[in-house]
C-alpha cells in the first residue's frame, strides 16, 4: 500500500513538467535585428500568418512577440532535421512555454 502511495505522488510531482523545447527572441536584440529573423523563418517555411496583420496572434503587435512566434514556428517544424535556435545570436532555445508567459510578448 506505501509503495502504491508512494508511486502516486511521485506521478502527481511529475504531472507540471515538460520536456518540450521552445526557441524564442532574446530581450535586448535589436528591432533590426529580430526582423531579419522574422523575415527569415517566415520565408523558410515557419507559419507566419498568424502574425500578419489579421491573424490571430499579431497582438500584441510587438517585433519581440512576432519574432518569438516566428523562430519557434520554425523551430518547431525543422528541428527535427537539424535545425539550431539561434538565428545568428537573436534567438535562444528554453523549456517554459513562451505562450504562457507574459515575459516574451511585452519586452
Amino acid at each position: 500500500m506505501a509503495v502504491h502511495l508512494l508511486l502516486g505522488l511521485l506521478i502527481l510531482s511529475m504531472a507540471g513538467y515538460s520536456s518540450a523545447s521552445f526557441c524564442v527572441c532574446k530581450p535586448g536584440v535589436s528591432p533590426d535585428m529580430m526582423q531579419k529573423a522574422i523575415d527569415y523563418a517566415c520565408g523558410a517555411g515557419a507559419d507566419c500568418g498568424p502574425i500578419s496583420p489579421n491573424g490571430k496572434c499579431y497582438n500584441p503587435g510587438s517585433i519581440a512577440a512576432h519574432c518569438s512566434y516566428a523562430v519557434n514556428s520554425y523551430f518547431q517544424k525543422n528541428a527535427a532535421k537539424g535545425a539550431t535556435c539561434d538565428f545568428q545570436g537573436v534567438a535562444t532555445q528554453t523549456n517554459s512555454d513562451p505562450s504562457k508567459s507574459l515575459l516574451y510578448f511585452f519586452y
